[in-house]
Order: structure tokens, then C-alpha cells, then sequence
């Protein structure tokens, strides 16, 4: 009997990428193209349809061994309908890309929510195993939320669920890119935190290690944040600080409301600085989440790092095909 796989194809703001997979073997190769942002949709599906066509052909798989692809996306999608309701780092709106293509490739086409399916790839083959109840969250560019009930994706009426880098944290607060001021996302994102320490050394003129690459206007990465905090930057270090005591209030609220059993956290920033930035995460949350909600809870640390939503591939296949890879 042939082996089955999945095409999961994470599609981001800089790069795509395509990874083949199942749920015995893993990851068994990978292939990237980088993202142009000026490209149209329909470019954008002539973009993945190369990038998988190139991918089963270097590892030599016939077509009846692809069960499908599934494609993450950062925005709003309907994965029944296969619409694109909104992603704005990509430009595009309104779009059914499962059915273009589907037109190109000889396989079943499913879309998720990038977010989401880090929750689903966490739930079946990461931390969250045993848990029931889960919030990922994943701190990077922005804030994503994936919301698992019972063992399942929650998804919400408008499939919106999940979006809580837009909880309104103080009404007075710096401009999000959703167009309003004061989202989670926009005091305690690395966008929101770099953007904190550029001002206090351009506006301040405070002292800090990253003075170099902010007067290049070189990108700020969270690498780059572990080494200030590593050697004592003081801007990075306060400023790290204050997202992660906002992070903590935010997920309290968010605990009393849900009481889930597992808050798992990943993304850029976690990844690179979990082992300090988690410990000021849990310390402000105990200090606002009700006792009762939270004395089961465990906060812990993704492990699958960017694999997590291509893991949830695996997870979207079978509940909307049905079929085990």
C-alpha cells in the first residue's frame, strides 16, 4: 500500500513555504520562494502551484499519493468556501483561492487560518496532546490567537474566532494596523516593542545596543532583542518587560473568561527569548487571573516552532476529507 502525504504550504508575508508531510515520517523535504508583494492574487496561486509541482516532482511522488494541500494563511478565510475574506500583508481580498487552484493542480485545495492551524498542529502533534482546551498564542510581527474546544478548532460565526491581537488594551494607545489604536498587538507585538525602543533612542536618546542597527534602519529581529537582553540593555530590557506584564494582564482576562487547561505560547519573540520572557508572561497573569480559573492551568512553550502550522495540515486534512495521512 502507497504512502500518503500532505502538501502544507505556509503562506507568508516575506517567504512561502511548501513543506511534504505525514504523521509517521514528518517533514521529508521542503521547498521556499520568497513573497512578492507586489504580485496579484491569481499571481500569487501561479506562485504555489510551481512551488508544489516542484516539490513532489525532487521527491519523486506519484500524484495518487498527495491526499491534498493546505495552505495557512495570515487573515480572515472561510475554509469551507475556500475564500480569502481579507489578508492584508499579502493584498488580497475577496478571493477563492482554493478553486484557482485547484484549476492548476491535480489535488484537493484546504485554507486555514495560519493561526489556527499552529493551534491544530500543537493539539495533535505537540504540547497540547493531552489537553482539551487550548490557547496558542504566537507573539511576532503581530499577535495570533488559535482557540482549541474540546479538542477541536473553535472558528467562530465569521470564522474570525481566535483574533485576540485586537483586544482593545488602552483606547489612547498607539495606531494597529487593523486601523484602530490600542490592540493587544499594538503594545506588545516585536512591531510594537522595536517601535518602543527606536523612539526612546531616537525621541529619549537613551543609551542601547541596538543604536547601530536603528540608525541603518536595518529590521530589528528578536534575535537581535535576545542579545540586548543578554547583555543588559537597559531600553530592551524595560521595554521587553512592559509587553510581556501587558501579555500577562491580557491572557489573564482572557483565562477568566475561558478557563482553558493549556495557554501555549510560540512565534518569533517566544522562540528566542521564552526562557526570559515567559517567567515575567506568568508572574503579571497570577497577579490578575482568578484563582479558581487558573490553578489547573499550564503555560508552557510551543516546540514545534514555524513547523506547528504545518503540522495542522495533517489535522485540517482529516476533519474535511476525512482521510488519515
Amino acid at each position: 500500500m502507497e504512502e500518503k502525504y500532505i502538501i502544507s504550504v505556509d503562506m507568508g508575508g516575506t517567504k512561502m513555504l511548501a513543506s511534504v508531510i505525514n504523521s509517521s515520517k514528518g517533514i521529508i523535504s521542503r521547498a521556499k520562494i520568497s513573497t512578492d508583494l507586489d504580485k496579484t492574487p491569481k499571481d500569487y496561486v501561479k506562485d504555489i502551484a510551481s512551488l508544489v509541482k516542484t516539490l513532489v516532482d525532487d521527491v519523486g511522488l506519484a500524484h495518487s499519493q498527495i491526499v491534498s494541500v493546505c495552505l495557512g494563511v495570515p487573515g480572515s478565510v472561510n475554509p469551507y468556501s475556500g475564500i480569502i475574506g481579507i489578508a492584508p500583508n499579502l493584498g488580497i481580498k475577496n478571493f477563492n483561492i482554493k478553486s484557482e487552484l485547484e484549476k492548476l493542480l491535480p489535488y484537493k485545495v484546504l485554507i486555514e487560518n495560519d493561526v489556527n492551524l499552529g493551534a491544530l498542529g500543537i493539539k495533535h502533534f505537540g504540547v497540547g496532546k493531552n489537553a482539551k482546551n487550548i490557547l496558542a498564542v504566537f507573539i511576532g510581527t503581530g499577535i495570533g490567537g488559535g482557540v482549541i474546544i474540546n479538542g477541536e478548532i473553535y472558528r467562530g460565526s465569521n470564522f474570525v474566532a481566535g483574533e485576540i491581537g485586537h483586544i482593545l488594551v488602552d483606547k489612547n494607545g498607539p495606531n494597529c494596523g487593523c486601523g484602530r489604536k490600542g490592540c493587544f498587538e499594538a503594545l506588545a507585538s516585536r512591531t510594537a516593542i522595536v517601535n518602543n525602543i527606536i523612539r526612546d533612542v531616537k525621541k529619549e536618546k537613551k543609551k542601547s545596543l541596538l543604536e547601530k542597527q536603528i540608525k541603518a534602519n536595518e529590521r530589528i529581529k528578536s534575535k537581535s532583542l535576545l542579545n540586548a537582553v543578554q547583555n543588559g540593555d537597559k531600553v530592551v530590557l524595560n521595554r521587553m518587560k512592559e509587553a510581556a506584564q501587558i501579555t500577562g494582564q491580557v491572557l489573564s482576562g482572557i483565562q477568566n473568561l475561558m478557563n482553558f487547561d493549556l495557554i501555549v505560547l510560540g512565534g518569533g519573540v517566544i522562540e528566542a527569548l521564552g526562557k526570559f520572557y515567559i517567567p515575567l508572561i506568568k508572574e503579571e497573569f497570577y497577579k490578575h487571573a482568578l484563582e479558581d480559573s487558573s490553578k489547573k492551568l499550564k503555560i508552557i512553550q510551543s516546540k514545534l516552532g514555524d513547523d506547528a502550522a504545518i503540522y495542522g495540515g495533517i489535522a485540517l486534512t482529516k476533519e474535511f476529507l476525512g482521510v488519515e495521512v
